[in-house]
């Protein structure tokens, strides 16, 4: 399973709406499918233009080491060592924070990752479940 073009779009526009809902600052949402490749992409008004590398950079964390950005948080606490490398492998394009989400299907397998950023870290990563939880897909954050 993929997710469809049509799935990534309701994703991100429940994923603006909850932004919206709780008085969040703008967002920008990305879904990338299991290779990290975008499928679909919005920045709100007033969202500063440099965000789409930075909800690019959760998300593709999340695809490319099938690790959500909290996960990826606490290894880059941990093991700091390990994040950088990862982030040489990967031409500095991982941002190991929430906001980058694994989405799973119903059998558990990763079919790709969104990436949130405009607010705080956590509250990007409660618009970005709320995105996917509105397809029926599962998200790990």
């Amino acid at each position: 399973m993929a997710i469809s073009l049509r799935r990534a779009r309701t994703i991100i526009r429940k994923a603006l709406e909850k932004g919206r809902e709780m008085d969040l600052k703008p967002l920008s949402v990305v879904v990338l499918d299991a290779g990290g490749h975008v499928q679909a992409f919005e920045r709100e008004d007033g969202a500063a233009p440099g965000r789409f590398s930075i909800a690019h950079g959760k998300a593709y964390g999340a695809v490319m080491l099938g690790m959500a950005g909290g996960a990826q948080m606490a290894r880059a606490e941990q093991q700091a060592y390990f994040m950088a490398a990862v982030n040489g492998v990967y031409g500095g394009q991982v941002i190991p924070v929430p906001g980058g989400v694994l989405v799973r299907d119903k059998k558990g397998n990763v079919i790709g990752a969104v990436g949130v950023t405009g607010d705080t870290s956590d509250n990007d990563a409660i618009a970005a479940m709320a995105g996917i939880d509105a397809v029926g897909l599962t998200g790990e954050a």
